[in-house]
Formats: structure tokens, sequence, C-alpha cells
């Protein structure tokens, strides 16, 4: 009976060992197909960004006229943005079908660097293609940082009821310091260096920090103002109010020299450039190339943690 029991015993040990072995192979295969189909994903998606990238690129053949949009507010996380616009604008410039360029706008403004960034891309590739005319064509409003990009162009174009102006800069906020007292809140805050807290909302306004904020708007402010006087020339109006932050009608904002005439983009490139078809040459990252993109480095990340832990770890 000894024996007998000790080969049953045996033989469910050999049992418990075999299906725990299979199990285990059936871990590894799955953990395979797993890791397969995540390298296959993540290169599709490499692939459809690469094939989107591609497409974005205007091949339009014959003689036209190059539209780029700017449109909503100016920032590096916006539709209009620096980045795009310069690619946009050296496709449309690098076109030997292009003979001249719009800008169409209809933006509020933005990010002064961006816009900086924007111009200056406009006037070197304005010195490198002097035979290509660049102008501006003003939907509902081209204020504050749109009107920064603008001025770099040939000619600003403007509906009679257009948006225009705005050259100012500016900065705000809110201070809860009377908040504070009356709600008995005791603030604690603790810095290194006595300028870290500065605009501080909680805490008393500080009189030096404020007027050295204030240098640095009105710096920013003349770097704006001398853009727009290099920009406009002797079109401009002696009028100072001008640079005061106002912003005017597009029929006004041609008596001050801030816009040149009336007329839309058909306008422009049938009168002015002189060649009516109208070729669109805005192109941006989408919400769906975000997306894809950041999935791509997410699984891509997950992928390298799985065989981080399972091969190295292990």
């Amino acid at each position: 009976m000894t024996d007998k029991n000790e080969e049953n015993w045996g033989n469910k040990a050999l049992e418990k060992i075999s299906q725990v072995a299979f199990s285990e192979q059936r871990k590894t295969r799955r953990w395979g197909i797993f890791f397969k189909l995540a390298t296959l994903t993540y290169l599709s998606i490499l692939l459809y960004i690469f094939i989107s990238s591609s497409q974005n690129t205007n091949s339009a053949m014959g003689d036209f006229t190059a539209v780029i949009h700017i449109n909503g507010p100016i920032s590096s996380e916006s539709e209009a943005n620096a980045k795009d616009f310069k690619r946009n604008l050296n496709d449309a410039y690098s076109n030997p079908g292009t003979k001249g360029i719009i800008l169409a706008i209809n933006s509020p403004g933005g990010s002064p660097v961006q816009a900086g960034i924007m111009n200056d891309e406009i006037k070197r590739l304005k010195g490198q293609h002097p035979q290509i005319p660049i102008y501006s064509v003003v939907d509902d409003i081209c204020a504050s940082g749109a009107y920064y990009v603008a001025v770099a162009t040939d000619g600003i174009y403007v509906d009679k009821a257009s948006i225009i102006g705005s050259i100012g800069v500016i900065m705000d906020g809110f201070g809860y310091e009377g908040a504070m007292k009356k709600l008995g809140v005791d603030r604690r805050l603790m810095t290194a260096g006595t300028n870290k807290a500065a605009l501080d909302p909680f805490s008393p306004i500080n009189l030096e920090q404020k007027a050295h904020v204030q240098s640095l708007l009105n710096e920013v402010h003349q770097q704006f103002i001398d853009v727009v006087k290099d920009g406009r020339g002797s079109k401009l109006s002696s009028d100072e109010q001008i640079f005061s932050g106002l912003f005017w009608s597009g029929k006004a904002s041609i008596k001050l020299g801030l816009s040149d005439q009336l007329g839309d983009v058909d306008y422009v490139a049938r009168e002015v450039i002189g060649f009516e078809r109208v070729e669109d040459f805005t192109t941006y990252e989408s919400f769906t190339d975000r997306f894809a993109k950041q999935l791509g480095v997410t699984l891509a990340a997950k992928i390298e943690s799985k065989i981080i832990n399972k091969y190295i770890l292990n």
C-alpha cells in the first residue's frame, strides 16, 4: 500500500509540475503575442504620422496666389503658432507656381514672442524672394500680436468694419489681500530670493516690484512700436494715439496709415497680385496628429517598461 501511495503521489506531483509548466508556457506565448501586436501598433502609428506629414505639403501646379490663414489666438499651443506658420510660409515661397502670397488674418493677437518670430520669418523670406509680393488681408480682426505679424508684409487690406490696432502690452491679475484679512487667513509664504514671489496675489503690492514689471511692459511695448514704424514707415499718421492700445475700424485704420485700402482675399489675388487662382498653404498639427504622437510615445514607454520588468528585473 505504501508503494502504491507513493506512486500515486509521484504521478500527481508530475501532473502538477506539467500543468505549471504548461501554464507558464501559455503565459510566455501570450506575452510574445502582446509584444508583437504592441510593436506592430507602434510602427503603424509612426507610419500614419509620416504619411500624414507628407500629405500636408501643398504640391499645387501652375501659377497661383498662395494663401496662409492665421486664425484665432497666437501662441505656441494654438492653431496660429510660429512653427507651423514658418513651415507654411516656406512651402509657399518654395513652390515655383507661387506668384504672390496672402496672409488671411482673423486674430486678436497673443504671444509677442510667437508674433515676433513670424514677423522675422516674413522679412527673411521677403529678402530671399523679392519678386514674390506678400500682403495681409484682414477679416474680422487683426489686433495686437496679429498686427505685429501683418506689418511685416508689403500691404494690409481690410474690410471697412474690421477691427485694427491694439498696439500695446498687457499683464493682469487679481489681489486677494483684503479677502484674506476678512477671512482671517494668515499667509505663510517662504522664498529664497527677495523677489521670487513678485506679484503674489495674496500679498500686498510691492512698489519696487511693480515698477520693475512696468519697465518690462514698457520695453516690450517699445519693441512693438519700433516694429510697426519699421513696417509701415511714412504711411503712419503722426497721431501718438496709434500706440496707446486703442483700436479702430478698418475704414478709420486706412486714414491713420495702419492699413492701406479695402479689399478681401479674392480682390487682392485678382487685382493686386494679378493671379486670381488661390491655393491654400495652411497646414497645422491637428488634434489627431498630436494624439497619435502622444499615443506612440506612451505605448513605447509601456513596452519598454514591460521588457525591463520581465527580462531584466526577473
